[in-house]
């Protein structure tokens, strides 16, 4: 168990979103949260009770009955908090929730700080931090893939990962150490080809897990998509129809979209953020031109790019000047080819010679909107998700797998220099504390304060 947090007062927090609903959950944790809630509950006496257990009765302020709740009873340390846990399901209104929380505040409970609930949980070793962490993504995810990654890590997958890494070079650890203390006698504990071969073996294991982190931003935070082209390809159409809504006005006129338009929608369990742009041209209206300079700045920061090409209104001089524009910018984007209905099959032919690889279709035909969707998943390596491979979703533990490999690369380099024992050890220690501070072995309040903060209240 850790270290417990300062002050073990009776925390309480509406564990369900704000307004009016059909219920509403109250939630309470610690040394007193059962007395608490017994005080001005009328029903069964709370403090005889077993633990996972439901009760009926009323939430009562003196004589004043303030509504016909089910109180759910969890005793320490079976609960999330590994605390004492009550939580009251009343009617949903925002009155009698805000009645019922102020009744308990003055029967002794305090209001919760945002995430007080999971970082309790955490103190008291109910899971380690990268877990709590994940406990948040879990809540925030909006597509399937983010609630998988999130859940394995919840579950404990990557910290099994870390925790592996952790243990085997702790052992080499010890041996280093012991090593100092009989410096004088010039005896070796820890072969130094072994430990090579481990620092090698565990830096090809971080690598693989920092060369994640692209994959697991994609799948956490979704992939930014500009949707660009010159005027009237058809860019607001093909929103539209990706959408299935009309989100963007459609007009013969070049020029009508003079800023972004962003929405998200899911393919195959990834979000992805489709932003329709103003058309690239040379103009002289300020406003179409403020527009286009926005267009370049979203293609720069874009993870994927849908380019589009008028078939009826431009030539194969024109597409190959664009896509030579587009290679040199750096982003992955796709070739696409709109208004197929409308092209001459021999430029069409020319074209598919020329550029094997670009899509043809008509934004407003359905069936070849969808073969669209099958060519970005394509474009959006998931290879190592499916695989099930652990995959780093979270800023600070990048980071910290970063500092982990500088450490782990000074060690090696150490050893091959032949520097003394206390030089690797020190390396040695650091990459254990970077390792550490994933799993919050290593951590500070600082560090707790700022993780939970983000959290939401009641959680």
């Amino acid at each position: 168990m850790r270290a417990l947090a300062q002050n073990e007062d009776t925390i309480i927090a509406l564990a369900t979103p704000q307004g009016v609903g059909a219920i509403g959950v109250i939630r309470l944790s610690g040394k007193e949260a059962i007395s608490i809630t017994n005080a001005v509950f009328k029903g069964k006496d709370l403090t005889k009770q077993e633990s996972h257990t439901i009760h009926f009765g009323t939430i009562r302020d003196g004589d004043k009955i303030l509504d016909e709740v089910l109180i759910s009873l969890f005793i320490a340390p079976k609960s999330f908090t590994k605390e004492n846990v009550i939580e009251i399901s009343c009617h949903g209104s925002s009155y009698i929730i805000r009645q019922i929380i102020q009744l308990l505040i003055r029967k002794g409970a305090r209001p919760a700080k945002p995430g007080e609930f999971t970082k309790r949980a955490f103190m008291h070793g109910q899971f380690d931090l990268a877990q709590a962490e994940a406990v948040a993504d879990l809540i925030n995810a909006d597509s399937e893939a983010a609630h998988q990654t999130a859940l394995n890590q919840m579950r404990g997958g990557f910290s099994d990962e870390i925790k592996k890494l952790r243990e085997e070079l702790i052992h080499f650890a010890s041996m280093i150490e012991l090593e100092l203390d009989f410096g004088e006698e010039d005896v070796e504990f820890a072969s130094r080809e072994d430990l090579t071969n481990l620092v090698n073996r565990l830096l090809k294991v971080i690598n693989a897990l920092i060369q994640s982190f692209d994959l697991g931003n994609v799948i956490k935070n979704g992939v930014p998509t500009v949707i660009a082209g010159k005027p009237n390809a058809g860019k607001s159409t093909l929103l539209n129809a990706l959408l299935n809504e009309e989100k963007a006005i459609v007009s013969e006129i070049a020029g009508t979209t003079r800023d972004f338009i962003e929405d998200e929608i899911i393919i195959g369990g990834i979000a992805f953020r489709f932003i329709d742009t103003a058309g690239l041209r040379e103009t002289t209206d300020v406003i179409e031109a403020m527009g286009v300079e926005r267009t370049h700045a979203k293609m720069k920061t874009a993870s994927l790019i849908i380019y589009l090409f008028d078939l009826a209104d431009t030539s194969i001089m024109e597409v190959n000047k664009e896509i030579n524009i587009l290679e040199n910018a750096g982003v992955p984007f796709l070739k696409l080819a709109n208004k197929l209905d409308k092209a001459d099959p021999a430029f069409i032919e020319t074209l598919q010679g020329q550029h094997p690889d670009m899509l043809f279709l008509s934004a407003k035909d359905p069936e070849q909107v969808e073969m669209l969707k099958v060519r970005i998943l394509e474009l959006v390596n998931l290879d190592k998700f499916k695989k099930g491979d652990t995959v780093v979703t979270n800023i600070r533990h990048y980071d910290s797998l970063l500092q982990t490999k500088n450490s782990l690369t000074a060690v090696i380099e150490g050893i091959d220099n032949q520097v003394t024992n206390d030089f690797v050890a020190m390396d040695i220690r650091q990459s254990l504390h970077y390792l550490g501070e994933i799993t919050g072995e290593i951590t500070t309040d600082d560090l707790l304060a700022n993780i939970f903060s983000k959290f939401c209240i009641g959680k």
